[in-house]
């Protein structure tokens, strides 16, 4: 049999709405929604919206977790899905463009540990949060740091189920056996009539995998 992987996104996903939203509302020192606009238009890969909008944060790492306690909510069913992949074998991997330091704080303030995550790396400077993309083999990545960790699982003989939100999953889950999605992800398989199981929790995504 064939051994499962289950590549999930954070932000939007296993969140309710994006966590990196909330830091930059309250403390970008800029418009950060022009430049949100810019790569929801297709102007600036997701590399480049966040090292622009991070840059704009000039408050230190115990401010912006303080933030996130206060206002993250995690979409029901995340714990079930954590449990159903273990009783299945299934390893579970975060892999999001959000950044490092909040989605392993997130994780242990909920009491969950022994995740794999890869996101965006960063360091706190005066001038602003500095993020870095690295990819697998190392390599600095501007955009496609999704894709490349699912040519990786791929290419290491695993079968790949995957459940994302966003625009910055479109072509990454493209690569997928099985594709839940929601938000803006379903948006797109629906408009371009490709199969997908969508989901309103992750209790949806539960179900779902009783099925394969």
């Amino acid at each position: 049999m064939m051994k499962t992987l289950f590549q999930c996104d954070f932000d939007g996903t296993i969140t309710e709405e994006d966590a990196s939203f909330y830091l930059l509302d309250a403390y970008a020192e800029g418009d950060w929604r022009a430049i949100l606009k810019d790569y929801k238009e297709g102007r600036i890969t997701v590399g480049d919206f966040n090292t622009r909008a991070f840059a704009m944060i000039r408050v230190d790492q115990s401010v912006l977790l303080s933030t996130l306690e206060q206002n993250v909510r995690i979409r029901p069913g995340f714990r079930e899905l954590l449990d159903r992949c273990a009783y299945r074998g299934f390893r579970f991997v975060i892999v999001s463009n959000g950044l490092q330091f909040y989605i392993e704080a997130i994780l242990r303030a909920l009491g969950i540990s022994g995740i794999e995550v890869h996101a965006a790396k960063n360091a706190f400077a005066p001038e602003g949060v500095k993020v870095e993309y690295v990819g697998p083999d190392g390599t600095v990545l501007q955009d496609g740091f999704k894709e490349a960790y699912i040519k990786l699982f791929l290419s290491q003989g695993y079968r790949v189920l995957y459940a994302g939100n966003g625009i910055s999953d479109t072509f990454a889950s493209r690569h997928a056996h099985t594709v839940f999605a929601t938000g803006d992800l379903l948006d797109y398989y629906r408009r371009n009539g490709l199969p997908c199981e969508p989901f309103d929790d992750l209790g949806d995504v539960v179900n779902g995998l009783s099925r394969l």
